[in-house]
């Protein structure tokens, strides 16, 4: 039954997304190859330990961690211990303006702030914030623009490597995307699919991961 929730998150990923890019940050210190080590997977957020939505998620970084070659074990004795964190803040508002020229009345522009709000939980523990503007022409004869606005949201998740011989950190990563969907089930699967592409990756580069359907491409972020 643990692993039978591991295809039906993928079966959802392949079928809700069109593109989904996400930067990713790793940083590794002697992460051993694999040669039988084991591993277990736990809440870094001790409020997630034993939830049911944590272990679908902690589901497919094991799949992704087997994959490699690693063997899953359980925390008692494990050879390493992978600690998991994920979330989406409350989002933030953007506007869309659409307007048309008139060389009589010319043009205007319109600014619209936004600011995210500062929060803490379990992911992130910071706020955001940002600016929208909107860009139309002021006619009253041909009617102004069309304004749309639309939420964005922050996700993301964290994941860290300790080797529970002598407690040395091994392996530090983060996984962040901004889309239109706040929904964790599409969401996390598609970030753990970021995190584990190419998979430690070079200790601190920062990498651009976008996630197709059919392909993954993968570019530097300056």
């Amino acid at each position: 039954m643990k692993l039978a929730s591991v295809p039906l998150l993928l079966a959802s990923l392949g079928a809700c997304t069109q593109g989904f890019n996400a930067d990713v940050s790793r940083f590794q210190s002697q992460l051993p190859a694999p040669q039988g080590q084991t591993f277990a997977v736990i809440a870094d957020d001790p409020a997630l330990a034993g939830g049911l939505e944590f272990s679908m998620y902690a589901d497919l970084v094991e799949a992704q961690m087997q994959r490699l070659g690693y063997t899953e074990g359980n925390p008692e004795n494990a050879n390493l211990l992978v600690r998991f964190d994920y979330g989406v803040d409350k989002g933030r508002e953007r506007v869309r303006s659409t307007g048309f020229s008139d060389p009589f009345y010319g043009r205007w522009g319109a600014f619209r702030p936004y600011y995210g709000s500062r929060y803490r939980g379990r992911f992130g523990r910071r706020g955001f914030h940002g600016n929208a503007w909107g860009f139309g022409f002021n006619d009253p004869w041909f009617g102004g623009p069309e304004v749309n606005s639309y939420t964005v949201y922050t996700s993301g998740i964290d994941m860290k490597i300790d080797n529970t011989a002598n407690g040395t950190r091994l392996f530090e990563g983060k996984a962040q995307a901004v889309s239109t969907s706040n929904r964790l089930q599409y969401l996390v699967p598609n970030l753990v699919e970021a995190m584990f592409t190419d998979f430690p990756g070079n200790s601190g580069e920062t990498l651009r991961i976008s996630i197709k359907p059919e392909e993954t491409k993968v570019r530097r972020v300056d």
